[in-house]
């Protein structure tokens, strides 16, 4: 029997963790996993063989985010993630809120500036890819759709505006649909998270103060989410209503675990994103003053002697 349409059997055994994370190889999620990593490498050649150091941490920040993307989509987690309402849920917030941190720390933007071609002068070229590149970054499109005032009701609406919809049950019932709908959680945990990780380059980079203000004014909506699904008498979820006989499941009883999972996740990319802010606060901080004090080995520390005269002047009065 299928699912939907969508070409998956209903007749999975119970869900077990090892059954879950059997490789199946999803070709969309699998070739773009890929993909991802072989231009990630490619950059990171390029510079290393021009000789330019690229971070460690970087690069293995960016390959754990696409392994969390291979492991939700390329697995049996995805297809018991049809017909378990939980394990739906384990997918949505590992690829919207824990692999959008990790990509996102992997700074891609930064290394494609870095190892894109410029445009040949010398043939008379006026834009090469990374003119591009940086042609797009400056666009008004991009200043809008990681402006706050676009990406949080983005993130709001992509819970509230599609579970408690038909439009779920709708994508749900074939297989392109749940492909756009997984894609379109990872890209709305892009656009949400890019200007508040602020490690790549944006038109948007608010201070460290409103990037905090902005991460909180999108997770409670999670939490609410979850509690929503938790407190709930009855199934809310068309395509979960009816778990397969096989799987041994109750409807209301998954959905509940499914509103658990909601409510926990929620505090995970918080904790993430916030150590990363302090820490690239601290770094900021600690730039600025090497910044200062070589400035004030260059000067003779002209401000402070200005300062220490500005003091005897008032004193004098």
């Amino acid at each position: 029997m299928d699912h939907g349409g969508h070409g998956m059997t209903m007749d999975l055994p119970p869900f077990t963790l090892a059954r879950g994370l059997e490789f199946t190889g999803e070709p969309f999620f699998l070739v773009g996993c890929l993909l991802a990593l072989a231009l990630y490498g490619w950059g990171v050649v390029r510079l290393r063989r021009r000789g330019d150091a690229w971070p460690v941490g970087r690069t293995v920040a960016f390959v754990t985010g696409v392994l969390t993307v291979a492991l939700v989509m390329c697995t049996a987690l995805n297809e018991y993630g049809m017909v378990l309402f939980s394990v739906h849920m384990v997918q949505h917030m590992v690829i919207s809120m824990l692999s959008p941190i990790l990509l996102l720390l992997g700074a891609p933007v930064t290394l494609a500036l870095r190892a894109l071609p410029s445009a040949n002068r010398s043939q008379g070229a006026r834009k090469g890819p990374r003119e591009l590149l940086v042609a797009l970054l400056h666009s008004r499109y991009m200043r809008v759709i990681t402006h706050p005032v676009f990406t949080i009701p983005l993130f709001i609406a992509s819970l509230y505006a599609l579970y408690f919809t038909p439009l779920f049950d709708f994508l749900m019932g074939s297989k392109a649909g749940h492909i756009a709908m997984m894609v379109h959680f990872l890209a709305v945990g892009l656009v949400f998270f890019w200007p508040i990780m602020g490690v790549d380059p944006g038109p948007h980079r608010p201070g460290y103060v409103m990037r905090m203000l902005e991460l909180f004014a999108g997770m409670p909506f999670h939490a609410f989410f979850g509690i929503a699904l938790m407190m709930a008498t009855e199934p809310m979820i068309g395509t979960y209503a009816h778990p397969p006989a096989s799987l041994g499941a109750d409807a209301l009883s998954d959905q509940q675990a499914a509103g658990g999972i909601a409510w926990a996740f929620s505090e995970i990319p918080s904790v993430i994103v916030l150590v990363a802010l302090v820490f690239q606060w601290y770094v900021s901080e600690q730039r600025q003053a090497r910044r200062r004090d070589r400035r004030a080995d260059r000067d003779g520390d002209k401000e402070l002697a200005a300062y220490n005269a500005y003091l005897a002047s008032l004193q004098g009065r």
